[in-house]
């Protein structure tokens, strides 16, 4: 059932364009020009229950370039969260014909992305009939001719729904995916945890105060400097209103909690079976990543996930939980070397 409900959503039109060819010495300058510093802010709309939405996402990169690869953020999180791992495959990137193209989404009811009317379309078919309506765009400006998937958490989910659902309309196939801090099995513990917070938008005084409120309910996400969890967290938050001395609140609609607070151990059961279904479609080359101490991603579902379906290899990282935020240098290493096809 989840399988015919996530291809009924997914009706994108596909155009197609020919190929851009560019000369040598094109190329040769662009290796020479400063690394991207600032993404662009784009808006596709999409089509809902109760008409439709717009979706924000950031593109890094060449736009024209053929090598896309998407960024998915986690459930309370936005599409600037990839900032660093977007510089830094822009930047390896320039090294191959045509450079790379990295966008990242901020779905739904996160971030610059519009909310939704009805609380019950914040679950995952909507989310992958939108990215379905994003790629479909995408190709359309200029054609897709390798497609790479980065997924954390929630993000990661939507990416193994898209590679493991058949005969979807996808410009391309998914060439590589990587699954950060997620699998088919999400424990328990987790769940509860998360949404013990989940659906409060808070109210700070500065950035800053916000940026120590999250750090306290997101400390399994590792040790970083205090400039590093700034970064991190200055897109989290939004201005109350349009006063000099507003107030701020974190930047996701509290809505997102409704039907995930919904869920039961009998739906979570249901899902699982689902999730292992579609994980052993999956086709693309995959790569797990893992908090060594997450409680999310279970050492016994990461090995599983190494030896069925796309016989994944796995990565752990010390020291941290869920999730790894890609942003130490180590981790932005094995998944550039991933992508881009160099060891690490």
């Amino acid at each position: 059932m989840i399988l015919r409900m996530i291809y009924d959503s997914c009706n994108a039109q596909q155009t197609v364009r020919p190929k851009i060819f560019f000369l040598k010495s094109l190329s040769s300058l662009l290796c020479e020009l400063p690394a991207m510093t600032e993404p662009t802010l784009n808006h596709v709309n999409c089509p809902d229950a109760e008409g439709e939405h717009r979706m924000a996402y950031w593109q890094w990169g060449k736009p024209d370039s053929g090598h896309l690869v998407v960024c998915a953020h986690g459930l309370t999180r936005q599409g600037r969260d990839f900032d660093g791992l977007a510089q830094a495959l822009c930047k390896r990137a320039v090294e191959q014909p045509g450079g790379i193209r990295v966008v990242c989404p901020d779905v739904v009811g996160r971030g610059e992305s519009d909310w939704l009317k009805d609380s019950m379309g914040y679950q995952m078919p909507a989310y992958v009939a939108d990215m379905m309506v994003l790629l479909s765009r995408l190709h359309a400006e200029s054609p897709i001719t390798t497609l790479d998937w980065v997924g954390t958490s929630m993000g990661a989910l939507i990416g193994l729904v898209i590679c493991g659902t058949p005969d979807l309309p996808l410009p391309v196939p998914v060439r590589r995916l990587v699954l950060n801090d997620v699998g088919p099995t999400l424990q328990r513990q987790a769940i509860v945890r998360i949404g013990a917070y989940l659906g409060e938008s808070g109210h700070f005084n500065s950035v800053q105060d916000a940026a120590d409120a999250m750090q306290v309910v997101s400390r399994s996400f590792g040790p970083h400097t205090p400039q590093e969890w700034l970064a991190l967290s200055r897109p989290m938050v939004k201005p109350v209103s349009a006063a000099a001395d507003s107030k701020f609140r974190l930047h996701y609609d509290p809505a997102i909690a409704v039907p995930f607070k919904l869920a039961t151990e009998a739906s979570a059961q249901q899902d699982e079976a689902a999730l292992w279904q579609l994980y052993d479609h999956i086709k693309a080359e995959t790569l797990v990543l893992r908090g060594a101490l997450s409680d999310l991603l279970s050492p016994e579902t990461a090995h599983a996930m190494t030896v069925r379906g796309p016989h994944a290899r796995v990565v752990e990282f010390e020291g941290i939980g869920h999730a790894p935020t890609l942003i130490a240098k180590d981790q932005i290493a094995v998944v550039t070397g991933f992508l881009l096809g160099y060891a690490w």
